[in-house]
C-alpha cells in the first residue's frame, strides 16, 4: 500500500510516497490496542539507552576518557557523529513535519514530530560510534561478533520500544537506523582523513661522536701516509 504525505518545503507542496504506510498503521494500531501498564513500563526501560539524558552521560564519560588519552581526532569524531547527527535529525523532523501515531493516551508523554525516530538514531549513532572505536582493539573475532551483536540488539530494542509505545511508526525507526548508519560512515571517513594529516615524527639518525683517542689515532694515521 502506498501513501503520499504532503508537507511544505521552500513554499511548495511536496508529495512523499511511503511504501510502508499500511504496515505503519497496522503495527501501531495493534500495539496501541494491546498495551498494558506492565508492558508500558518495560518499554520505557527499553527506550532509556536511546534517551537524550542517557546519551549525554555516556558522551561525557567518553569525552573525558578521550581527553585524558589525548585522542583528539577520536574526540572530534564522536562529537560530530553523535550530537551532530542528532541535531540533523531534529532538522529533518521539522522539515518532514510528520505527526506521531498517537498523541493522546494515559501513557503518552512526548511532543515533537515522528520522522525520524530520535531515540533510535541516537542509539545508532552512540553505540555504532563506540563500536567503531573498540573493534580495532578487540583481537578475538568471536568477541568482535559479540560486540557487534550487542550494539545491534541495543539499537533494535530501542527502536522496537518506540514503535510499541506509539511514539513512532515502523518507517520512522527504519529511516533512523539507515540515516544514522550513513552518518557514521561519513564520520569514519572524516576520522581517517584527520589521522592521515597528523605529522608523524621521523627519527633522524645522528652519528655518535667517537672518543677523542680514536679520532686522534685516525688523524695520526692519515698524516703518516
Amino acid at each position: 500500500m502506498l501513501n503520499a504525505s504532503l508537507f511544505p518545503q521552500s513554499g511548495a507542496t511536496v508529495a512523499v510516497v511511503n511504501p510502508l504506510a499500511g504496515a505503519d498503521h497496522q503495527i501501531a494500531g495493534w500495539f496501541h490496542a494491546h498495551l498494558s501498564q506492565a508492558f508500558v513500563n518495560i518499554l520505557r526501560v527499553l527506550s532509556e539507552p536511546g534517551a537524550a539524558e542517557w546519551i549525554g552521560v555516556v558522551l561525557f564519560v567518553a569525552a573525558i576518557l578521550l581527553v585524558w588519552k589525548r585522542a583528539w581526532p577520536a574526540l572530534a569524531t564522536i562529537i560530530i557523529a553523535v550530537p551532530g547527527g542528532m541535531l540533523l535529525n531534529e532538522l529533518l523532523k521539522l522539515a518532514v513535519h510528520r505527526h506521531r501515531p498517537f498523541l493522546d493516551g494515559w501513557f503518552v508523554d512526548w511532543s515533537g514530530y515522528s520522522f525520524a525516530s530520535g531515540h533510535t538514531i541516537g542509539a545508532t549513532l552512540l553505540y555504532g560510534q563506540l563500536l567503531l572505536f573498540v573493534l580495532p582493539v578487540i583481537k578475538s573475532k568471536r568477541r568482535q561478533r559479540l560486540a557487534i551483536l550487542f550494539a545491534a540488539m541495543l539499537v533494535m530494542l530501542v527502536g522496537f520500544s518506540r514503535i510499541a509505545l506509539g511514539a513512532h511508526y515502523l518507517s520512522d525507526v527504519i529511516a533512523a537506523i539507515f540515516l544514522g548508519s550513513v552518518w557514521l560512515m561519513i564520520c569514519a571517513l572524516l576520522l581517517r582523513s584527520m589521522q592521515r594529516t597528523i605529522v608523524v615524527p621521523v627519527a633522524i639518525p645522528v652519528e655518535e661522536p667517537r672518543p677523542a683517542s680514536v679520532a686522534t689515532a685516525d688523524i695520526v694515521r692519515e698524516l703518516s701516509r
